[in-house]
This record gives structure tokens, C-alpha cells and sequence, in this order.
């Protein structure tokens, strides 16, 4: 049976996913990154607060964002279109990602939530690696 999703859910998941670290990106934010040569790659990143990303109904610059990569245009349509707490703004509009407020990620399933952030870290993780984990190898 699964569980509403939890803040502390989304460090669990990303460390558990092979080669991650979870180190900075874009200066000072904390980003969920998969160790790879020339240099690591994030899937999951905190997002700094900005004049872009307005909640409509307080008019204030969301405190808590995520952004979570997605593989490709497909995917990121279809979680921002389900009835879910998965969304975009215009500033993402040409980059695979959606947002999603960590004061709502009890709205996820656990289980979904593992998806979201798997499906996050294939679609940057070197594909060796990739195709050994969804193999089972790792």
C-alpha cells in the first residue's frame, strides 16, 4: 500500500539512485547531481526564489520550489496536465522540467514520487549506466 509522499521522501529517492550526490548548482542551490565525466549533472534542483515563479493566489515568489528534470517534452506535458501538483512557468518553456512546491508534495504518492525523481535521473545519467540499473545490474 503506498503512502503520501514527504518532503524528506525526495532525499531518500535521489540518494538511492546510483552515482548521485547531492552537491550545488547555479551558484549556492542545492541540486540532486549523477556523478559523470566532464562533470555531474542534476535531475532535482531547489529553486531560488524568483519574480518568474508567482503563486496566482498570494501574488507572493514561490519559497519552495523543485525542479525536476524530465526526459522529454511528452513527459513533462503529461505530468503538468495531470491532476497533480506538478506545473511549469514560461521561463521553462523550452527545458525538460516541471516544478513542483515542496509544501505540496503530500499531494504525490510515494510511489509516484520515486517515478517522477527515477525517470528524473535517467534522463540525465550517462546511458551505461542507465541501462545496468534498469536492468537490475545496480
Amino acid at each position: 500500500m503506498s503512502r503520501r509522499a514527504k518532503v524528506s521522501d525526495v532525499h531518500a529517492i535521489c540518494t538511492s539512485l546510483p552515482e548521485v550526490e547531492l552537491g550545488l548548482s547555479w551558484g549556492d542551490r542545492p541540486t540532486y547531481l549523477v556523478r559523470q565525466h566532464p562533470k555531474p549533472r542534476g535531475f532535482v534542483l531547489a529553486r531560488a526564489p524568483r519574480h518568474d515563479a508567482i503563486d496566482p493566489t498570494t501574488g507572493e515568489e514561490y519559497q519552495d520550489l523543485l525542479v525536476i528534470r524530465t526526459a522529454d517534452p511528452e513527459d513533462k506535458q503529461a505530468l503538468v496536465e495531470a491532476d497533480g501538483p506538478f506545473f511549469t512557468i514560461d521561463h521553462f518553456r523550452n527545458f525538460n522540467a516541471v516544478l513542483l512546491q515542496q509544501s505540496r508534495i503530500g499531494e504525490v504518492e510515494i510511489d509516484e514520487l520515486r517515478e517522477v525523481l527515477t525517470d528524473a535521473w535517467l534522463a540525465v545519467a550517462p546511458k551505461s549506466l542507465a541501462k545496468k540499473f534498469l536492468a537490475g545490474e545496480l
